[in-house]
């Protein structure tokens, strides 16, 4: 006859045994090492600089080699060139307007995603955590979700909690992917990006906007700013150059022999 202490201890001995089980979490990635030369290779992938150990790059580039590589994902919007997929395959997750227009970020021609349901956040998450799969497959250390900041750029439609519910579907992922994850821009996340689960921050101009304060009060020295005027690239390295990484490029982000070319660190 088993008794009512027995079975209590049974139930405890499995509780602690299925709670033992290892936990993919923030303590298990590596951030990019604090003040690291870095470069921003979003726009086309070449041979770093001498002495960069830092580089962020598209999800469909291959990391360099040797170094720290960030993995670049459109977690928001949808890329031009992605546009007839979202299409034939999750047309219903591309935000409209009330005549059922796409609603679009005309800076860079981008429709943005539809994250006001939990039903459409988990179907955007499946997506872009089967790209984050691809980040990790690939040998990157890091994901940087881009455009989280579209529920400050499109109040009518989108909320900051939307946009922190979806990111806390894309964190736990990444790190049990062993990748660390960024907040990318919007100074408006306060501390709930870091409650959601991001470990660090890439900011784009917050020397233009003297912002950089922002970043640095929640995620401390773990902060890569990018910045494509030579005012905030001066600001910027002022503020936290000598603490965090902080790199000028042009805003295209294009590489060397382009014309447009830019790029210096300090």
């Amino acid at each position: 006859m088993v008794t009512r202490k027995a079975l209590f201890a049974a139930v405890v001995a499995l509780t602690l045994t299925v709670g033992a089980a290892p936990r993919a979490d923030a303590a298990a990635v590596t951030l990019p090492p604090v003040n690291a030369k870095f470069d921003y290779q979003i726009g086309a992938a070449y041979t770093p600089p001498a002495g960069v150990q830092v580089v962020s790059r598209d999800r469909l580039a291959a990391p360099a080699a040797g170094l720290y590589n960030i993995c670049y994902v459109n977690a928001f919007q949808v890329q031009p060139q992605e546009v007839a997929w979202w299409q034939a395959n999750h047309d219903d997750l591309l935000l409209r307007d009330s005549a059922g227009r796409y609603v679009i970020d005309g800076d860079w021609n981008e429709i943005v995603l539809d994250i006001r349901t939990a039903a459409k956040r988990t179907a955007l998450a499946a997506v872009v955590n089967g790209w984050i799969d691809g980040c990790a497959a690939a040998g990157f250390r890091a994901v940087e979700p881009d455009n989280i900041d579209t529920y400050d750029r499109f109040p009518s439609y989108l909320t900051k909690a939307q946009a922190v519910a979806y990111l806390r579907l894309l964190a736990p992922h990444a790190h049990a992917k062993g990748l660390a994850i960024a907040q990318k821009n919007t100074t408006g996340l306060g501390g709930e990006g870091k409650a959601a689960g991001l470990d660090f921050a890439i900011a784009e101009e917050c020397g233009q906007y003297d912002e950089c304060g922002d970043f640095t009060d929640v995620y401390g020295d773990n902060v890569i700013a990018i910045e494509y005027t030579s005012g905030g690239y001066r600001r910027a390295c002022a503020a936290i150059g000598a603490r965090s990484s902080v790199v000028r490029r042009d805003v295209n982000v294009t590489a060397p022999g382009s014309g447009t070319y830019v790029y210096n660190a300090c």
